[in-house]
């Protein structure tokens, strides 16, 4: 799933793929974020952070495709705010200790050994007191077929991300089985793993 592969996704409707309400994970835990500036990793067309910014914060949005950044700063401007847009391979893209009130990640399904290094760097990239939001596909929702990757390697437990995020203080780690409604790439139920991760 390269860039490619993410620019023909986003290309192929005129809409939005996954939709332009932000994750409903997402905005039930908002509120933990505090004031500054929030940094939205694979965020392809925008959702959560056209959301994050219209509640205040000042926020960068990163993914490989070109195509989903568009669709986000169009989105952005037709809701009114502004938000910085980074055309990144999450492989040599580099997160600035420290500089994070919030970081989010809505089903950034990646390679395990880049998903601990990103891992890694998450927990080293977030200011005191800052917050990640996370949530992902387990490996039961292969079940269902109702969206994510195929792969289980590239499927998130709770228990490798308590391995992976170490540092952070859990302030909700579960694994649920939700409807998820997001557009035409998520539409049924789903088995996903939601964790809201402070650094103290």
């Amino acid at each position: 799933m390269d860039a490619a592969f993410w620019n023909h996704r986003y290309s192929g409707i005129a809409g939005h793929v996954y939709g332009e309400k932000p994750n409903a994970f997402v905005a039930e835990v908002a509120s933990h974020i505090p004031p500054g500036p929030v940094l939205c990793l694979a965020e392809g067309e925008g959702r959560n952070a056209v959301f994050l910014a219209s509640l205040g914060h000042a926020v960068t949005a990163v993914d490989q495709s070109e195509v989903g950044l568009a669709k986000a700063r169009r989105l952005a401007a037709a809701r009114g705010v502004a938000i910085t847009t980074e055309v990144v391979d999450l492989a040599t893209y580099r997160i600035t200790p420290g500089a994070w009130s919030g970081i989010v990640a809505t089903f950034a399904h990646l390679p395990p050994a880049l998903r601990r290094a990103v891992h890694a760097a998450v927990v080293q990239g977030l200011a005191p007191g800052g917050v990640f939001i996370l949530e992902a596909y387990t490996p039961a929702q292969l079940t269902f077929g109702t969206g994510g990757p195929k792969a289980v390697e590239l499927l998130m437990t709770l228990a490798a991300l308590h391995e992976e995020l170490a540092g952070l203080e859990f302030l909700v780690g579960r694994e649920v089985e939700r409807e998820v409604q997001e557009g035409c790439g998520h539409s049924g139920p789903g088995a996903v793993v939601q964790v809201l991760a402070r650094r103290p």
